[in-house]
């Protein structure tokens, strides 16, 4: 099949880093290991935008566990079309749904410096969230050592597009993860 090659898409060379079956795998086993603590009692939020297609994803593998939580998204910007954080999270969109004593689980696409999650975390408990769980597809290694629930990769310090992941809007629906070059 040839998944890890080089693809110029749009001008921009991509090396794809995961294939489609390889994120179905990681989603599963996720799905798997969050059946111990999420069930119908919990609410997964996913941080628009990129988390749309993990947080599809994953709510159908818990789905086939018979697991039925709500589900709710979170707006927060720090990025815009930039590819480094502004270093300030701001509210684009709240929840919809009251979270006021059920439990969350916040799903992100990118774990990098772990300031969205914590911004999350912090929003959510503040409108009455009995407990949270973080998690994010991806985990870059400058995140080693930041604290974070659940992760399904850790990839690398590249500049990430697919499954959710852009470059100013660009890219989000591949449906593997690729490295721009």
């Amino acid at each position: 099949m040839g998944w890890h090659r080089a693809l110029p898409v749009a001008d921009a060379p991509l090396r794809i880093l995961l294939s489609e079956a390889e994120i179905a795998a990681r989603v599963d086993a996720l799905a798997e290991a969050l059946c111990a603590d999420v069930d119908d009692s919990w609410t997964i939020v996913a941080l628009l935008q990129g988390a749309i297609p993990f947080a599809a994803d994953l709510m159908r593998a818990l789905e086939r566990r018979g697991r039925h939580p709500i589900y709710d998204s979170l707006w927060l910007e720090s990025y815009r079309d930039a590819r480094e954080s502004s270093g300030k999270v701001m509210v684009r969109a709240d929840i919809a749904r009251p979270i006021e004593g059920r439990s969350a689980l916040i799903l992100d696409d990118v774990f990098e410096s772990g300031r969205t999650l914590a911004y999350a975390r912090a929003h959510l408990m503040a409108k009455g969230a009995t407990r949270t769980l973080a998690c994010a597809f991806a985990r870059k290694p400058q995140a080693l050592g930041e604290t974070i629930d659940h992760i399904c990769w850790d990839g690398p310090a590249d500049f990430l597009v697919g499954y959710g992941m852009d470059d100013a809007g660009r890219y989000r629906g591949l449906p593997y993860i690729a490295a721009i070059d």
